[in-house]
């Protein structure tokens, strides 16, 4: 969360809520909601480190509000968090450590395991369909995050074609 926020305070200062509105606005509804708390909490540990100043501003209806600017620090770590690769193959992926210990317990089926994963993803892939439906066309990024995590799982879906044909 740290460094989306900073991204987005590069193109204006804010407040927490319009961080999360953005953020929304931009990932659309299949990216899980973020959480307002959590956003307060990461602002506060950003302007902590000098990533970040808050400023109060006085509303005359309201209570204050704190605006966040960018630092020159905190631009910095936003060009280099794009200039690094997202390394993150899943290996750690919980299902096939589910897999690979099913023989070891004795009384799970591998197969069951295997159907059971392929219903879900079947059902997720069906939930991100209505959703691409449904979805504004507008908002590109959101389409591509969702085209994304459907081909994702097409994959998925494939690879478990290949478990259970190793496996049995």
């Amino acid at each position: 969360m740290r460094l989306p926020l900073l991204a987005l305070l590069v193109g204006a200062p804010a407040h927490g809520y319009e961080l999360k509105q953005a953020l929304e606005a931009l990932l659309g509804a299949a990216y899980p909601r973020p959480n307002i708390g959590q956003i307060y909490v990461t602002l506060g540990r950003l302007e902590r480190a000098g990533l970040i100043e808050g400023e109060e501003v006085e509303q005359s209806d309201r209570p204050n509000k704190r605006i966040y600017r960018i630092t020159a620090a905190g631009r910095e770590a936003v060009e280099a968090w794009f200039e690094e690769s997202t390394v993150e193959p899943r290996l750690r992926d919980e299902f096939f450590m589910k897999l690979a210990l099913a023989s070891r317990v004795g009384a799970v089926d591998r197969t069951r395991l295997i159907n059971r994963q392929r219903r879900h993803y079947l059902k997720s892939m069906r939930e991100l369909s209505r959703l691409a439906a449904s979805e504004d066309r507008g908002n590109r990024v959101a389409h591509l995050l969702v085209e994304g995590a459907m081909l994702h799982l097409q994959a998925d879906l494939e690879w478990l074609e290949r478990c259970q044909e190793e496996l049995e």
